[in-house]
């Protein structure tokens, strides 16, 4: 008989994020992820069937945790100059905040993991494509790209938005951002 599950598996998924963006897939071992999730080596290979499973699911939580509420609030139709303005600086506080430097789990799987794993090139790109589609939206609706195509503008934002991110792993200095943050939206019609 097959022995039920007796650990909560998004606590167990939340607790592997957190590590994986402290350390990266390769920087975490298996013993590391049953220090962080409390769950013991033969249970979490059970539930993902490896690191790497248990690393996909860790990638899809922080989609769903950090993309998929950033893409909603793109599309609600509020005033575009604001709201990627509030985007910017909120992006500026969390990583000043951060005094961890935890990084962006999509940006580390970017660079990490995705150039020779398929599954999380596959997860990247979509989740890329999503905030991309949501932007070049918004701008595009909204008047925001001038002369220029919103999708390139939308590109412009997330590499924007991607490079604070890897630029404040090394120093994280909140008036250096926010002038990036500005920048940036002068860059929007």
């Amino acid at each position: 008989m097959a022995r039920i599950r007796e650990f909560d598996t998004e606590a167990a998924v939340e607790a592997a994020m957190w590590a994986f963006r402290r350390t990266g897939f390769e920087g975490t071992s298996i013993q590391d992820l049953v220090e962080a999730t409390g769950v013991g080596r033969g249970s979490l290979y059970a539930a993902f069937g490896n690191k790497e499973g248990l690393y996909l699911a860790a990638v899809d939580r922080y989609r769903d945790t950090y993309a998929l509420p950033l893409i909603e609030e793109l599309r609600a139709g509020l005033p575009a100059r604001d709201l990627i303005h509030g985007i910017l600086l909120d992006v500026v506080d969390e990583i000043v905040a951060d005094g961890d430097r935890h990084a962006c789990l999509m940006v580390s799987a970017a660079v990490e993991r995705a150039p020779h794993d398929p599954e999380v090139r596959v997860r990247i790109r979509a989740t890329t494509a999503s905030l991309e589609d949501a932007f070049a939206d918004l701008i595009g609706e909204q008047g925001l790209a001038g002369d220029r195509d919103p999708r390139d503008v939308a590109r412009f934002l997330m590499t924007t938005i991607h490079g604070m991110r890897v630029m404040a792993a090394v120093t994280p200095d909140r008036a250096a951002l926010t002038a990036i943050a500005e920048v940036a939206l002068g860059c929007l019609a």
